[in-house]
């Protein structure tokens, strides 16, 4: 796949839902990249702006890291700066504002993750961006939110899963909250802002205005609660981390048999009849005989199917249960998914050609596009999961910076 051409001309014709669209990226970490790669991802033309020297804090984040050990390069910045130009601005010095207000005047969103008052002591208060570009769009991520009582708190994605709630949900048992493997309230804040923002430019084109949308890790992770939550606010129950099974279905959840694990899940009593002849239980016993019954008898039916799975190896199980409907699954490592066919069949791993690394492969974006006229059938490719028409690498640090400014040179007194 070939990456789309750089140019100082002005953004790049790539196509999508949003070509043509400005994005300036003031954030760091993840959750504010994240959202700005989404965004990038759709076609959009997103410019970094980074310190000049060290850039992104996560440049420097690992091991591990890939390339030269002069030059080595983060494979978590990696992670989520895809479909990006980086420029160096220092917005401690005139020069960078200014230069960071030409492009203020241009773009059509911005995307921040400050703690709050940072973009205010910097001279880019939310008036200021208002006088700058009344059609800008402002993405703005923080920990706790930008205001209340604990507004200001810095938010690192642990803390905010062990203040929101979600790792006294996760982890084995009650005694041993876990956090997520992936840094969840991060990308969900990302996610969120993205969604924030394509509401915001579809709001805009009745309006005419921009507006400013706020998200933060702690909304985010509250805002998946979902069932646990409710659990809660109206049956007044406190839910508890129990491990690999679902708290209101049984069977749901990872049973160890002669050789691994699998997953199962019965969600119906049509499915729970075709389960249980399977694995050799009476259907109609008093113990099983209705999900609430299975939920109150979960460990002695947990114990029971366990023994029989371990009658047979886990792949022998897998064809058992799909050929009756039962869905079920394996476990997978992260090098098994990127190996796995359905993975890649997705468009959930791309190529780009990184200018330090080479060719290089990257988790691809989860949203693809099929072309106008598409057959249903038709095999995936390029086209059809990214929408830009290919991807680019994440870029090196400051690598755009004499492309970008030269834009905003030609480009001075066209947009306001």
């Amino acid at each position: 796949m070939e990456n789309p051409t750089d140019t100082a001309a002005g953004p790049r014709e790539t196509g999508g839902p949003l070509a043509g669209t400005v994005v300036a990226d003031l954030s760091r970490a993840l959750a504010g990249p994240h959202a700005a790669m989404l965004l990038g991802d759709l076609g959009a033309r997103v410019i970094k702006v980074e310190r000049p020297g060290s850039g992104d804090d996560t440049r420097g984040w690992g091991p591990p890291f890939a390339g030269p050990q002069e030059e080595p390069v983060s494979t978590y910045f990696l992670s989520c700066n895809r479909n990006k130009e980086s420029v160096e601005l220092d917005l401690k010095a005139e020069e960078g504002r200014e230069q960071l207000t030409r492009l203020l005047r241009v773009a059509d969103v911005l995307v921040e993750n400050f703690r709050p008052g940072v973009l205010d002591r910097l001279g880019f208060g939310a008036e200021r961006l208002r006088a700058i570009n009344p059609r800008l769009v402002v993405c703005s991520i923080t920990g706790f939110g930008h205001d209340g009582p604990e507004g200001g708190r810095a938010g690192y994605d642990q803390i905010a899963q062990g203040e929101a709630g979600l790792m006294s949900l996760t982890g084995p048992d009650p005694h041993t909250p876990t956090k997520s493997g992936v840094p969840i309230g991060d990308l969900l804040a990302g996610m969120n802002g993205a969604q924030g923002v394509l509401a915001a430019l579809y709001e805009r084109e009745r309006t005419g205005r921009g507006r400013i949308v706020r998200t933060s890790l702690l909304s985010s992770i509250v805002g998946v609660h979902a069932f646990q939550g409710t659990r809660w606010t109206v049956a007044g129950e406190v839910p508890r981390a129990m491990g690999n099974h679902h708290p209101s279905i049984a069977p749901y959840g990872a049973f160890a048999c002669a050789d691994g694990v699998l997953q199962v899940s019965v969600a119906s009593e049509g499915q729970w009849d075709r389960f249980a002849a399977l694995v050799g239980l009476e259907p109609g016993d008093s113990r099983f005989a209705s999900n609430a019954d299975r939920v109150a008898n979960r460990e002695e039916l947990t114990a029971e199917l366990e023994r029989r799975f371990k009658e047979d190896g886990r792949d022998r199980w897998l064809e058992r249960l799909t050929g009756i409907g039962i869905p079920c699954g394996a476990l997978r490592t992260i090098d098994e998914v990127y190996e796995w066919e359905q993975t890649r069949s997705q468009g959930l791993v791309i190529e780009v050609d990184h200018p330090g690394l080479g060719r290089i492969e990257l988790p691809g974006p989860a949203i693809r596009f099929d072309p106008d006229g598409a057959a249903e059938d038709e095999p995936a490719g390029d086209g059809r999961t990214a929408p830009t028409g290919g991807h680019r690498p994440p870029p090196m640090l400051g690598q755009h910076t004499a492309a970008v400014l030269a834009w905003l040179d030609a480009t001075a007194g066209e947009r306001t």
